[in-house]
């Protein structure tokens, strides 16, 4: 099973795989947000890499088809900006837009600053169904090393399909994923506090070159509502990007 199956060009039908954490009955918005990739990769198909990817998180989803659009706000040949909307029933639901970039044979400069982290081998197995609810958290295979909360290195990878019987890039497959970093290592019980994420903005310097995500990941909230979870992405091989989110921090009723 996969996380959707495609009815048509333009629309897709969740498998219950995608059932989210906050509640079972709504959509992870993990998956749609690599949909949403897969499909700007899928309609453009002219060659360029996807480096940046900022999507806005309207509201939530049901686990109900989807409609996916996309169109070019800047054409090139080697850069163009391209917009893709997730709809439910017409409303929109998640924005993205993504520059996409040419590719060039950099390999003689890679390199980056960036700490390093534990491989997966060398981290537990961390079970998030302890924390969340959902068939999306079971889905997936973590690793996990908690400095304290809030603050953990981890190591995420999912043998479940983005679409069904199609094949997805290593980066679209990634980015179904990503969003998962906001529940790693939540600072408070999410029976104390809910903290959303309304936006996640991603930049990669290439694709993925395992199967292994990696997340060094910190989890702030302000004084005010506010919150913010950063990670820095990792494959088996390096650092592979950076992830930020924006939350709304709400305490629940005691």
């Amino acid at each position: 099973m996969a996380y959707f199956d495609r009815l048509d060009e333009t629309t897709f039908s969740p498998t219950g795989l995608v059932s989210g954490g906050w509640d079972p009955g709504e959509q992870h918005i993990a998956p749609a947000l690599g949909l949403l990739a897969h499909a700007v990769e899928t309609e453009r198909g002219n060659g360029l890499q996807l480096a940046r990817l900022s999507y806005d998180i309207l509201g939530t989803l049901p686990i109900e088809p989807v409609r996916v659009h996309v169109e070019v706000l800047r054409p090139g040949r080697t850069i163009e900006l391209v917009q893709a909307t997730l709809s439910h029933s017409g409303r929109p639901a998640v924005l993205l837009r993504a520059w996409l970039l040419r590719a060039y044979d950099t390999v003689d400069l890679a390199g980056s600053s960036f700490p390093t982290v534990p491989g997966p081998d060398d981290m537990p197995v961390w079970d998030p169904d302890g924390t969340w609810s959902g068939e999306f958290v079971r889905s997936v295979e973590a690793r996990r090393c908690q400095e304290e909360p809030g603050r953990a290195m981890s190591w995420v990878r999912t043998s479940v399909p983005l679409v069904g019987d199609e094949p997805v890039s290593a980066t679209a497959r990634a980015l179904g994923l990503i969003d998962i970093a906001n529940g790693l290592t939540p600072r408070r019980p999410t029976d104390q506090v809910a903290f959303p994420n309304v936006d996640l903005t991603v930049h990669l310097v290439g694709p993925p070159r395992s199967d292994w995500l990696g997340f060094d990941t910190t989890v702030t909230f302000g004084p005010t509502g506010l919150g913010l979870t950063h990670t820095v992405l990792h494959d088996t091989h390096g650092p592979l990007g950076v992830v930020s989110q924006s939350l709304t921090v709400r305490p629940r009723p005691s």
